[in-house]
């Protein structure tokens, strides 16, 4: 199924773009000239997130920010898994169609491992790295977990499936940045039924899931991507990507790397700091 949402461009002022992957109806936008960077979203966003940093960006980079299958304006296909592995394939595939070369790469959330797990298969395409409160190792620490265990019961997976939890307590709730009430309806909009959060609903589950394919990561990411130039923006605020957790993780994979604390920024950094971020990258790769 396709999600019958018209975004305002007055808050998405782009063209809405299609790739006919091997899952399904894949949307993205693709705007600007210049050296092409690849901006992938987490749960439970989708390229909206990335809104102000495109337009910020444009006038001198090649933004191309994608909907995964399941998120955004991109199709819901039936038997697709929505797991982080499939996601990462499709990726991978996204890549391979616009031929990019010589690209940034920008992951926040679960585009972290998705992005990353993409770009170690294709190391001497990638220019550099972006990384903003994410992780590309296995997801230790107790709450951690403990959140996939509840969002992954069958309560708690109703009420995300048939109340849009994940959307409503997370990211437009008080939990979540300071969205306009228009801003808010877009990320409910492209959520709109239970069939439409499918995708939704695998995600909590990944975190332990997709273990081996964290582990991988670990090993992979310094091995191939370690010494490409590096910058992480990081919301100082985060409670889930907590930075003394994490940033310690990312000095030791990255030989090239800058740090660009976000002081009052939360999870959502790009809601939260969008110019700074804009401002890191240009200052990051010229």
């Amino acid at each position: 199924m396709m999600v019958d949402f018209v975004p305002d461009p007055g808050l998405y002022p782009f063209t809405s773009r299609w790739f006919e992957s091997s899952a399904g109806t894949v949307h993205y936008i693709d705007e600007g000239d210049g050296p092409p960077i690849l901006l992938c979203h987490g749960s439970p966003t989708w390229s909206f997130l990335y809104r102000h940093i495109v337009t910020g960006l444009r006038d001198r980079y090649r933004c191309i920010a994608v909907d995964y299958p399941g998120f955004g304006l991109s199709e819901r296909p039936d038997g697709f898994g929505y797991t982080i592995a499939e996601l990462t394939s499709v990726l991978g595939e996204f890549i391979d169609h616009l031929e990019l070369d010589e690209f940034v790469l920008m992951g926040h959330d679960w585009g972290g491992p998705i992005g990353l797990s993409a770009a170690t298969a294709r190391a001497e395409r990638v220019r550099g790295i972006v990384l903003g409160n994410t992780a590309f190792w296995p997801i230790e620490p107790l709450a951690n977990r403990m959140f996939s265990v509840l969002m992954s019961s069958r309560p708690v997976q109703r009420r995300i499936l048939e109340r849009n939890l994940l959307v409503e307590q997370f990211l437009v709730g008080k939990y979540g940045p300071a969205l306009t009430a228009a801003e808010a309806e877009h990320y409910r909009q492209v959520q709109p039924t239970p069939d439409a959060r499918r995708g939704l609903s695998v995600m909590p589950k990944e975190i332990r899931a997709a273990r081996p394919l964290l582990e991988e990561l670990a090993v992979n990411v310094p091995r191939l991507l370690g010494d490409k130039p590096t910058l992480a923006v990081w919301g100082m605020q985060d409670i889930v990507f907590r930075p003394k957790t994490c940033l310690p993780k990312i000095r030791g994979a990255f030989t090239d790397l800058e740090i660009v604390e976000l002081t009052d920024a939360k999870h959502f950094i790009q809601e939260d700091a969008p110019d700074r971020i804009a401002t890191a990258i240009a200052a990051r790769f010229p």
